[in-house]
């Protein structure tokens, strides 16, 4: 039986890590300050312009209610695909503690984590190798984030 491999990244956050395929990922670059949104939710840092895009960033940590706030200190912004259609937003940037590491994944290196309290951001929670990771919900982030920003989309279920 051939076993799938899925190249991944592992993007450290406060006191966890994300685990997203590499092809969602556009650039991970250093943090600089983002420029606030009126009335944002605290989760919601701001937009950082990137390649010509107003690119929102999220706090992941202070989404999903684990931290009030993250530390920036020496911090990354990564830069995610959009999974929503929507013109305004190609891309939503995740605040990252560091660089993330590439890891590749196949079914049997992976351990579903059974989580009933996970947060609606959270999709699941892994187990990889020895490490225990998250899988963010990248549609209902951009759906949040969406909202959130723009007003623009309601949070569908």
């Amino acid at each position: 039986m051939s076993d799938t491999e899925i190249r991944s990244v592992l993007v450290p956050i406060t006191e966890a890590e994300l685990l997203l395929p590499n092809a969602s990922i556009a650039e991970i670059v250093a943090y600089s300050k983002p420029e606030a949104i009126d009335q944002a939710p605290e989760w919601l840092l701001g937009n950082v312009l990137w390649h010509g895009w107003q690119v929102p960033v999220v706090a992941f940590g202070t989404l999903t209610e684990q931290h009030e706030a993250e530390s920036v200190e020496g911090a990354k912004i990564c830069i995610t695909k959009s999974l929503i259609e929507n013109d305004r937003m190609p891309y939503v940037g995740l605040l990252a503690q560091g660089f993330p590491r590439l890891v590749t994944v196949t079914e049997a290196a992976l351990t579903e984590v059974p989580d009933s309290s996970a947060h609606i951001a959270i999709a699941g929670k892994v187990i990889i190798g020895d490490r225990e990771a998250w899988v963010p919900d990248l549609d209902r982030i951009g759906q949040l984030v969406a909202h959130a920003a723009f007003g623009a989309l309601p949070v569908a279920g």
